[in-house]
């Protein structure tokens, strides 16, 4: 099986970190989700729904796009 050509990385770290030191607990909690959850998407080891990540946007006040981002792999 080969790899896939494409990945999904995120920035909900960092954005943590620069809305009040975020817990992941609040992050959860306003997006609707678990803590293990968030736990396993900072850890890159789970890709949201579409509608997961436009929650986790709102939560932030951002763009999708500056908390996700694609990239292909060559």
């Amino acid at each position: 099986m080969s790899k896939p050509s494409h990945k999904i990385t995120n920035r909900i770290r960092e954005l943590r970190f620069h809305n009040g030191e975020m817990t992941q607990q609040a992050l959860a909690e306003r997006a609707g989700v678990t803590r293990q959850t968030i736990i396993a998407l900072e850890a890159g080891k789970y890709v949201p729904s579409l509608l997961l990540a436009y929650r986790l946007a709102a939560a932030f006040g951002v763009p999708v796009e500056d908390v996700f981002q694609y990239q292909e792999r060559r």
